[in-house]
């Protein structure tokens, strides 16, 4: 499968030993097979949105960039002048190898998203994820877990393919954690997950990238 790993595959996969398979094979030709190629540009969209959400917030490091894969996330917010300690959390093992050889984060974390994480409660002020809350990924019912290793006040950023963000219940859960006081209300931002050049199979796929700090 390396080098020939698509879009179809990634949405297609269920199951957190299939995707560690998918992108342990996609690792090493992710950046330009995927990203370049497809004209990818959600780690932007993201870099900016936090960017200009956080302001002068001295409380926002460290930020975890979750499914970081091959840092193209950790690159962009580098790019965009976000100066402080970042760490890496990914399920597979070789994505963040490619990560870390872009010394891009303090810390690479190898973890499911969707079991306890070895990270302790409250260490992190700001969350920010790209491609993870997608087709056959990852759903809300990872959001208490993060919002457990979260800093009272901590910022989130996290991009979520808009075809699933009904279909996966991220309406009903994020509406519940505001409820209860867990979360402040949200914003939302429209993006586009590709740029206007692209011309491929999702070139018109889109996102929202939810916005919120922990209570």
């Amino acid at each position: 499968m390396t080098g020939k790993t698509s879009i179809e595959d990634a949405y297609g996969v269920e199951g957190g030993e299939a995707l560690t398979r998918l992108y342990s094979d996609w690792a090493e030709t992710y950046d330009e097979s995927f990203a370049a190629a497809h004209g990818y540009i959600v780690p932007d969209h993201l870099a900016r949105i936090l960017t200009e959400t956080a302001g002068s917030d001295d409380g926002l490091f460290p930020v975890l960039d979750i499914g970081a894969g091959t840092g193209l996330v950790g690159a962009a917010l580098v790019a965009a002048g976000v100066e402080g300690a970042t760490d890496a959390l990914d399920l597979s093992a070789k994505m963040l190898e490619v990560a870390g050889a872009k010394g891009l984060y303090r810390n690479r974390i190898c973890a499911d998203l969707t079991e306890t994480l070895p990270v302790a409660d409250r260490s992190y002020g700001g969350f920010v994820s790209a491609g993870t809350f997608t087709h056959g990924h990852v759903g809300p019912n990872c959001l208490p877990e993060l919002l457990r290793i979260a800093k009272p006040g901590a910022l989130f950023c996290l991009s979520i393919n808009a075809q699933v963000f009904d279909e996966a219940g991220f309406g009903s859960a994020f509406a519940d954690l505001v409820a209860v006081g867990e979360i402040t209300p949200l914003n939302f931002h429209r993006i586009a997950f590709y740029s206007p050049e692209a011309t491929h199979d999702h070139a018109q796929d889109t996102g929202l990238v939810a916005v919120f700090r922990r209570v």
